[in-house]
């Protein structure tokens, strides 16, 4: 009785066992596992059931739909990117593919402006601007096109700031004026509907019209309402050059007044005349956290920053819209004018032409017309020689001609001060750029390198190569750090329970190989990766499922 009693007793634990291996969707056994908190690898295997973390542990017995042998490998969570610009990238293409194969597994949208909320003006706006990329303004709100991409089908996760300018936009339109008080009640609104609805905070982007037309006043306001809902107030200061220390107090003044966390976006100090700067600004971030404000940053890998050649205008030249650009720029008065400003050192504004010192460091990456295009990847230095003119009037003439913004990439920082700012444990990773695929449409205009390889580049040169930080350390930056600032529901970590964003990659091998010459370049070493349970990534090739989500705030009203 007492043998089959054990017996019976052995055979239910086995086909329990048995049962509980059988409910493991994935195992990724074998690798070296980094969950995020900074401290050092351990030996153990990762289960996955559904979209979620089912254990760590020893699983050699154990059994599973899908098994990943990661020996020699690492097994990090999912990274997030800080600043991205894949708002119409994924409408284009929802693979994500040249930053799902640098592991970047969610995406955060909202650098001053977002994709909602649109009213119809805006929408006529946004379609006269369409470049390479064409598609139909199906939404109406911020929420609207996060679960718009969401159901499109996208592989990465997505979320987004409230765009500060168009909040502005949407109630006042492009002109330099400030809101009447019913005007300034209408922006608390839009912010109120749209951090219930779950964005993540207020996104400023304080040197482009028409965010330089905003008071310091209105930003608080704004912020104030996102403050209640738990958001953050994340900028682009309106200087990271002349005036950046003053910049700096001004986003100190709106994070105490508001009573809000703050980020600056892309840590810098930009033009030669302020490399200097870093280190007092680094210097007095950590002195404020210290009094307990919570200020944070992020930023790219690079000496080069990217934009429009507009923002070598001043920007009263925008006031009214591109529209009043493209016509300022073809009336004599109006250029001399401009020109005129263009050449003065001035603190008044962002001037990026003199920011970089020389126009054959201005270098023209996207134009809209056919007829520009091969222009793609020349410095303004050399069109203007081409065009035997000088290269202050060689910028307008290109930007009225192809009456767009043209995509320029402008070298103005230095590898020094990068280096610095990557040792700081309290600023994580941006690209600033979209994800995108060298195929297709994409292939019409040349991105920033940092599109394909930011995050590969902080593993590769700057952790592998230079040792300016450990891999722990990198990881926790890429991940948790971004995850816990922003709130983010069960993101960022590998422990159970959590949503099971994976990366695999070889730490021996990861390297970035985009350059400014060939920026179309995937980034190596990468070879697992899952979102929300799904495999993504398989032995460095995209498997074509797109199982990403929008992630929300978390001020979200359920």
């Amino acid at each position: 009785m007492l043998r089959r009693f054990l017996l019976l007793v052995f055979l239910t634990s086995t086909i329990a066992f048995a049962a509980r291996a059988q409910d493991f969707d994935v195992i990724i056994k074998g690798g070296a596992v980094y969950d995020g908190t900074g401290g050092e690898a351990q030996r153990v295997d990762l289960a996955i059931k559904g979209d979620r973390i089912a254990s760590l542990g020893d699983f050699k017995d154990a059994r599973a739909k899908t098994i990943v042998n990661a020996r020699g490998l690492a097994v990090a969570p999912g990274f997030i990117n800080m600043l991205s610009w894949s708002t119409e990238s994924l409408i284009q293409d929802g693979r994500s593919q040249s930053e799902i194969r640098q592991g970047v597994t969610t995406e955060i949208m909202g650098e001053g402006f977002s994709m909602g909320p649109l009213n119809d003006e805006m929408k006529k706006r946004m379609l006269q601007e369409q470049a390479d990329i064409k598609f139909d303004i199906k939404w109406n709100t911020l929420a609207e096109y996060l679960r718009y991409l969401e159901q499109h089908g996208v592989s990465c996760n997505v979320a987004s700031f409230l765009g500060a300018a168009t909040v502005r936009e949407y109630v006042i339109g492009y002109e330099d004026k400030q809101p009447t008080p019913q005007q300034l009640d209408q922006m608390r609104e839009l912010v109120r509907n749209e951090m219930e609805a779950g964005a993540i905070g207020i996104g400023t982007a304080l040197i482009y019209p028409p965010a330089f037309y905003a008071k310091t006043e209105e930003i608080i306001e704004l912020c104030k309402v996102a403050a209640k809902y738990k958001g953050k107030y994340i900028s682009h200061m309106r200087s990271e050059g002349n005036q950046l220390f003053e910049s700096f107090d001004e986003l100190l003044r709106i994070a105490r007044e508001a009573n809000i966390p703050a980020e600056l976006y892309h840590i810098k100090a930009a033009g030669q005349k302020n490399w200097g700067k870093i280190d007092s600004l680094l210097s007095r971030i950590e002195s404020v956290q210290k009094e307990g404000l919570n200020v944070r940053a992020n930023m790219y890998t690079y000496t080069a920053g990217a934009t429009g050649l507009d923002a070598c205008f001043p920007p009263w030249t925008e006031d009214g819209g591109y529209p009043a650009l493209f016509k300022r720029l073809r009336d004599p008065a109006a250029r001399e004018k401009i020109k005129a400003e263009v050449k003065i050192d001035s603190d008044k504004w962002e001037n990026l032409y003199l920011a970089t010192g020389s126009p054959d460091k201005i270098l023209l990456v996207a134009f809209k017309s056919e007829k520009l295009k091969p222009l793609t990847g020349k410095t303004l230095a050399e069109v203007a020689k081409m065009r035997g003119k000088d290269p202050i009037d060689t910028a307008m003439d290109l930007v009225a001609e192809d009456e767009s913004r043209v995509g320029t990439v402008y070298f103005m920082m230095s590898e020094e001060n990068v280096k610095k700012e990557i040792a700081k444990p309290w600023i994580s990773f941006g690209s600033d750029e979209a994800s995108e695929a060298p195929e297709g449409v994409f292939l019409k205009s040349n991105p920033h390198p940092r599109a394909y390889g930011n995050f590969a580049r902080v593993l590769g040169k700057y952790v592998r190569d230079e040792k300016v930080i450990t891999l722990p350390e990198a990881i926790r930056r890429l991940s948790a750090l971004p995850a816990t600032n922003l709130g983010l529901d069960h993101r960022g970590f590998l422990k159970e329970g959590m949503f099971a964003d994976v990366v695999v990659f070889d730490p021996a091998t990861i390297a970035d190989h985009a350059t400014f010459e060939k920026p179309q370049q995937y980034a190596t070493g990468v070879k697992h990766v899952f979102v929300n349970g799904t495999q993504v990534i398989k032995d460095g090739e995209h498997t074509g499922a797109k199982p990403g989500r929008a992630l929300w705030g978390p001020g979200k009203v359920r």
